[in-house]
């Protein structure tokens, strides 16, 4: 019975989801910056889509998902904290130009800001400033029309852009065939750092669709 404990433990901190760790706000690794590709979410979503987002006649291109605490192996989520579930209008007001959609807004604190230790304040300035870290490739703001791309090829033009940006630290995810988001890790102070357990997680599909902007 004691070896039986014992496997079940390791297997836990394999993991990453020891019991008691995952709900403890404040307590994590590193930062996860996630990136959506907004015309494939709005491709994905259709008529459920979130029409700040997707029924603009500016349309996003990439936007911010996400400020992911993270484990080095898996991550916390929904954390107790000192500040509650909700936000004020004017938080959520706030992050808008950089996250259409107040209902994502909200979402992203209660499932990761929480997790923080910061305060929603605290927590959304920051990050603004993880994004302002990252910069965006030319060929994806100047973009017009569509095409297929290997998932490889955006993590390079990524890595291009951004000078000190490991092919480790980085993880270009896709979903229904389409580039869904770009994942960029930091350290808690916002340093880009390697992250193999997410850096793994990336897309493995030879050629991926990148849908245009406003189709």
């Amino acid at each position: 019975m004691m070896r039986l404990a014992a496997l079940g433990v390791l297997a836990l901190v394999a993991c990453g989801t020891m019991p008691g760790r995952a709900d403890e706000s404040g307590r994590f690794d590193y930062y996860v910056l996630s990136l959506s590709w907004s015309p494939s979410y709005c491709a994905r979503a259709g008529r459920s889509a979130d029409p700040m987002q997707c029924r603009t006649t500016r349309p996003f291109r990439f936007v911010l998902h996400g400020l992911w605490p993270q484990y080095e192996r898996g991550y916390p989520e929904f954390c107790r904290n000192d500040h509650g579930r909700d936000l004020s209008h004017r938080t959520v007001d706030g992050m808008l130009d950089i996250m259409p959609s107040r209902g994502l807004v909200r979402h992203q604190w209660r499932k990761h800001g929480s997790c923080s230790g910061l305060a929603p304040e605290a927590y959304f300035d920051l990050s603004r400033k993880a994004l302002q870290k990252v910069r965006i490739p030319a060929a994806f703001n100047n973009m017009e029309a569509g095409g297929r791309v290997a998932p490889d090829a955006v993590e390079t033009a990524f890595r291009l852009a951004n000078p000190g940006l490991r092919d480790n630290a980085i993880a270009v995810t896709c979903e229904a065939g389409r580039l869904a988001e770009v994942r960029v890790c930091f350290t808690r102070d916002l340093q880009f750092r390697s992250c193999r357990w997410v850096d793994r997680r990336g897309c493995t599909q030879r050629q991926i669709n990148v849908p245009a902007p406003g189709r």
